[in-house]
């Protein structure tokens, strides 16, 4: 008898452990700690982001690699890369403007940030549409390689400083004088990095000079008081590109990555209006290279969520962003004419120059 309660007394004993075993590891019996159900919480980051960049921001792939690995929610206001750099700042933990130019006005207004690092690039091309191309060729400006279309940009400008009209070369169809739509030069990066572009074209293709810009900027001026209204925003100048056709706008400055993203996201909307859009590489073209600006801490991570390898391949095959790290062709990304290189590339002139035209164009 004395056993046998002493065996029902240690069998009481193990029960209980096995029980608190249980109770402590969630019923798993492994002594491994169960998923609770909560997530870790995340670091939420804000800041003012180009137009351009916000397929890229919302992409479901994206965030959720930035929040897994890095513990980030990312929130954004849109804003050109020049306005961000005069916006209100407060609760802010990055800048993501769209080149360089924008960073050295930020340090010139703030001082130097807490980091800045290049992200992603991508060149200024033309978005045009077929009865375009079709004339600038008949005209002498178009140069091909493949099915890849150069622009000269020497010859487009004299179209345009000579006023000349859509008729006289061939598309009585369009209404006015030949000229390129592009965002604000003073206000948005894409229009700036035009101003850039034109700049260089007006000095003889030589990277314009301190010295020069009292000569080139009244022809600047020239230019862009042409064209009337001009958005702040490339994201939307390129959506009226798309939407109101060759009649409203015949050409617009952009992107490269925008119309590779289009393609991407809007498959369907993008096969109706393949046939039609043509991108024009201006010859030569300037880069852009968007770089993130660190406010505080948050803003640091954000930089290493962003470099993050599987992110910057998303940034090249969903959003048309060139990382360097990774090649497609452009029958692989879905859109005709995309060039694998750019090879035929123009200086921005330095900050100085380019804040003496920003003025000037304001």
């Amino acid at each position: 008898m004395r056993k046998k309660i002493i065996g029902l007394v240690l069998l009481i004993c193990v029960m209980a452990a096995v029980g608190g075993i249980y109770l402590l590891t969630g019923g798993s019996g492994d002594g491994k700690e169960k998923e609770t159900g909560k997530t870790k919480p995340k670091t939420a980051v804000s800041g003012y982001v180009g137009g351009e960049k916000i397929g890229f921001l919302e992409d479901e792939e994206v965030l959720s690699i930035l929040g897994e690995k890095y513990g980030l929610e990312v929130d954004y206001s849109k804003a050109g890369s020049l306005d961000m750099m005069t916006a209100d700042l407060e609760g802010r933990n990055y800048l993501f403007p769209s080149s360089s130019i924008a960073l050295e006005y930020y340090e010139e207004l703030h001082g130097s940030p807490v980091q800045s690092e290049i992200l992603l690039n991508t060149p200024i091309v033309l978005y045009t549409h077929k009865i375009v191309l079709d004339a600038f060729d008949s005209q002498g400006l178009i140069t091909k390689d493949g099915d890849v279309n150069y622009v000269d940009m020497a010859k487009l400008v004299e179209l345009i400083q000579n006023d000349t009209a859509w008729a006289d070369i061939g598309v009585p169809e369009l209404y006015g004088t030949v000229s390129v739509d592009t965002t604000d030069p003073a206000r948005s990066n894409s229009g700036n990095m035009f101003a850039a572009l034109l700049a260089d074209v007006l000095n003889g293709g030589q990277t314009l000079s301190p010295e020069k810009v009292d000569e080139i900027l009244p022809q600047l001026q020239a230019i862009f008081g042409k064209l009337g209204y001009m958005e702040t925003s490339s994201s939307d100048l390129f959506d009226q590109f798309l939407r109101m056709g060759v009649g409203a706008t015949p050409i617009a400055a952009g992107y490269e990555s925008q119309i590779i993203e289009y393609a991407m996201l809007h498959p369907d909307e993008y096969e109706a209006v393949r046939d039609d859009i043509v991108v024009l590489y201006p010859a030569p073209t300037v880069w852009s290279a968007h770089v993130l600006i660190a406010l505080d801490d948050a803003g640091k991570t954000l930089i290493r969520g962003l470099q993050d390898e599987e992110v910057q391949k998303l940034a090249w095959e969903k959003h048309g962003f060139r990382t360097g790290n990774y090649e497609i062709s452009d029958k692989e990304l879905g859109v005709p004419g995309i060039a694998d290189n750019i090879t035929q590339v123009a200086q921005v002139p330095s900050y100085d120059v380019m804040r003496r035209i920003i003025d000037g164009l304001r």
